[in-house]
């Protein structure tokens, strides 16, 4: 295609291919920095190749696919013009997926669409996907960069992608892995993570505050503090399967539908879980979003990970090691409960979440209360070790 002229019918309608092309030249070398030698071709191919040669060593290599993107928090990052860290939110969203079923990233492609091609704007967000591509051993083959004027704003964009990984047949994560007995370890979050944006945004919009305020609570512009990327698990918990094997039975990613819900997906149906509020304090991101709101935390358990953005359930035998490995490796861990069968606990703490998505797993709910609040519940004598 030409290039962008006044006399481009293209330029005229909006589209800017000149811009295109210079924002692929300044995201190149992030882009190429996740390539290994499996990856053939270079950027800017109709096609990203990936050589599969290394999955002749698997007995029966399953391939686990994801796609997501980051939702309406690149609103936030628009509002203050800083687009450096989506990217890595994309990952998180999209990769860090992939290993709840036990599977090693191979390759990911992504997708940005906007109003108006800004090359430098185009090379943040993709620097960031890069970034977090090379955090989690991921190779980025390929994407797409859409200009679409007149259905986006000059400023506004969507980011999505789509991930590949690789399990043998016999090591897959899951429910069926699961027993009684198995302890419940939590992951700390890095803060709101990628999911909750639109109550984050109603909130804020709600309390008349610019993200480029101060947040005195926060340490932090508003903006910079909801811009917080999304951590990411997938190497450090790659390491844990490694070191403990089968000690580790399920994993859960704990995104839209907040903690409950989404451990609930992983557990075998007839299987329950009572996770205690006791073991961690939320971050103060979520106290002051849900103050400002005038919301109890409990009211956003339904929508926010409250600090707590991965779930394990391992063999109440690996538990304590698992939770060390973890924490040195960066990501604070504790045991937040034990899966249990048979007749279920009663008492004041709310109903159970039984599965969720479509899936029919177990039933989890959350009891007792959060440091610093006053609500507070006995826990029927369940036994928890550790504490954030």
């Amino acid at each position: 295609m030409a290039a962008s002229s006044p006399a481009n019918p293209y330029a005229r309608a909006g589209v800017d291919t000149a811009a295109g092309d210079l924002a692929v030249e300044l995201m190149k070398s992030a882009v190429q920095r996740t390539h290994g030698p499996e990856v053939l071709g270079g950027v800017g191919g109709f096609a990203g190749l990936f050589d599969a040669s290394a999955l002749r060593g698997y007995t029966r290599p399953l391939l686990a696919s994801s796609t997501d993107g980051v939702g309406t928090k690149v609103a936030i990052a628009q509002a203050i013009d800083k687009h450096d860290t989506i990217g890595e939110d994309l990952v998180g969203m999209v990769v860090d997926d992939i290993v709840v079923v036990g599977a090693a990233p191979l390759f990911m492609t992504d997708y940005i669409a906007c109003g108006k091609v800004v090359p430098a704007r185009i090379a943040d967000i993709v620097a960031g996907i890069a970034r977090g591509c090379e955090l989690t051993g991921t190779a980025l083959v390929g994407g797409e960069t859409a200009e679409h004027p007149g259905l986006l704003g000059a400023d506004d964009y969507d980011v999505a992608g789509a991930a590949t990984g690789v399990v043998e047949a016999d090591r897959v994560l899951g429910a069926d892995r699961v027993r009684p007995g198995d302890a419940v370890l939590a992951l700390a979050s890095s803060g709101l993570h990628s999911n909750g944006y639109s109550l984050v945004r109603h909130i804020v919009a709600g309390a008349g505050i610019s993200y480029t305020d101060r947040a005195a609570d926060l340490g932090t512009t508003w903006g910079e503090a909801l811009l917080e990327p999304t951590r990411l698990y997938t190497t450090p918990l790659l390491g844990l399967i490694d070191q403990v094997g089968d000690g580790i039975h399920a994993l859960s990613h704990v995104t839209g539908g907040g903690i409950a819900a989404n451990l609930a997906r992983v557990l075998p149906p007839g299987t329950w879980v009572d996770l205690d509020r006791s073991t961690w304090s939320p971050d103060p991101v979520f106290r002051v979003l849900a103050d400002l709101g005038g919301l109890n935390l409990t009211d956003t358990e339904g929508t926010w990970n409250l600090g707590v953005g991965f779930l394990a359930v391992v063999d109440a035998a690996f538990a304590q090691a698992a939770a060390s490995t973890l924490t040195a490796a960066g990501i604070d861990t504790w045991q937040v409960g034990i899966v249990a069968d048979g007749p279920r606990h009663g008492g004041e703490d709310g109903e159970y979440v039984e599965g969720a998505k479509g899936v029919d797993g177990g039933a989890v709910r959350l009891v007792g209360a959060y440091p610093g609040t006053h609500h507070h519940t006995h826990l029927n004598g369940t036994h928890l070790n550790g504490a954030k």
